[in-house]
């Protein structure tokens, strides 16, 4: 599936540009598409770059985690529930510490930890896959959940819409929450349906209403806060536990008598090795995404998108903030800025400036987390994972759309 959507995000870019070009007045469009294509190579050099200190990092703490056992402490708290969706992962196997670790870091919008405990999860789960080029189904599930991941604490939509001068920068809170709940509750729900595993499973349902329990507190709670107190005690709870969690790895090896900082030293080597390993991954997403942008393909569908809700006798206020969601999977740069450049046009207190932001915080960036997650492992056949995560990225937009017009009409 992903090679063939690779393939015509290429084909799509080159037709596009070969139009504008005979047909159209953007003679200039092949170097543009090019000189994307420059920059996006050394984008990807750039990102696997970034990620080897924070890779070296994370990796490093989970070894000293792993020999303490203390990752397996951690893996009992979903043990249960993991081990009813994701049935091929025995009970005590350490992949089910680092998707807890996972899921908890993207819960609190940790991406510097989440991705490299997100690599450390399709490692451990590669360990069990009896074909190693070939997704298996938990690490399909996993890739789901991480694409639609719920975020508690949007900061980075926040502080754009305090930029760009709204009057009350958090008013998407909520909206945000909603939207990326039903994100992952519909990415979950297809993809179980997929692989035939019963979401109506007692255990399953428990701690489905657990979750959201939790989630309307924390909402009920956060909604209540002024923009600064909100900003500032989302960030003090999640770097306090992130902290807390580096301190604790470390003390609990020392009980057992390890070697923590050999350890650690052990682990960290792995962090540059799997860096190295994401270039040719994230080279071939982020071209083939860089050619899709270059050759107006986006503004094409949305100028569709934007006729056939007219003609369907729909509200077209949603068609403004569209280029962000249509931008969100592929690219999350290229989402922030069409976000931002929404706001500066219609106003970030405007109906399409906040439906931008709602749409920028309800989903990850898809084929981004694609390459990354399947570079580290070395997949070639991703099954159907790239359907399931559109499905919940569709999910999310939609809602994003509804609750928008709920909250600001």
């Amino acid at each position: 599936m992903l090679h063939r959507i690779w393939l015509v995000f290429i084909v799509s870019a080159f037709a596009a540009t070969m139009y504008q070009a005979v047909f159209g007045d953007h003679p200039q469009g092949f170097q543009d598409v090019m000189s994307m294509v420059s920059s996006m190579a050394t984008l990807s050099v750039e990102i696997a770059i970034g990620l080897i200190g924070v890779l070296a990092f994370w990796l490093g703490i989970f070894e000293v985690a792993e020999k303490s056992g203390l990752i397996q402490k951690f893996s009992r708290l979903l043990a249960p529930f993991l081990c009813r969706i994701m049935p091929d992962i025995p009970r005590d196997h350490p992949a089910l510490g680092s998707i807890t670790m996972n899921m908890s870091a993207n819960l609190l919008g940790l991406d510097n930890a989440a991705t490299p405990f997100g690599i450390k999860a399709m490692q451990d789960m590669q360990s069990l896959a009896p074909r190693k080029d070939t997704l298996t189904n938990s690490q399909i599930l996993f890739l789901v959940l991480n694409t639609s991941s719920v975020t508690l604490f949007p900061i980075a939509v926040f502080l754009y819409r305090g930029e760009q001068g709204a009057a009350q920068p958090t008013d998407v809170f909520i909206p945000i929450l909603l939207a990326t709940s039903a994100s992952t509750l519909a990415g979950l729900i297809v993809t179980c349906a997929v692989q035939k595993i019963n979401l109506f499973n007692r255990v399953i349902l428990l701690y489905l209403v657990a979750v959201f329990g939790l989630l309307a507190a924390v909402i009920l709670y956060f909604a209540q806060l002024a923009a600064s107190e909100l900003a500032s005690q989302s960030a003090i709870v999640a770097n306090s536990l992130l902290f807390t969690f580096v301190v604790g790895v470390l003390i609990s090896g020392w009980r057992v008598g390890n070697n923590t900082y050999e350890q650690f030293v052990d682990g960290a080597k792995k962090g540059f090795d799997v860096a190295v390993s994401l270039i040719p991954f994230l080279l071939a997403m982020l071209v083939a995404i860089g050619m899709l942008r270059a050759s107006g393909v986006m503004d094409i569908l949305v100028q569709w998108i934007a006729s056939a809700a007219i003609w369907l006798g729909f509200d077209p206020r949603f068609v403004d903030a569209l280029p962000t969601a249509l931008m969100k999977p592929l690219s999350g740069s290229g989402a922030r800025a069409l976000m931002i450049e929404t706001m500066q046009h219609h106003g970030a207190d405007s109906f399409a400036g906040r439906l931008a932001s709602v749409m920028q915080g309800s989903t990850e960036t898809t084929f981004y987390v694609l390459a990354v997650y399947l570079g580290a492992v070395g997949i070639k056949h991703s099954r159907y994972a790239v359907a399931c995560c559109l499905a919940a990225d569709l999910a999310g937009i939609v809602t994003a759309i509804l609750v928008s017009y709920w909250f600001f009409g």
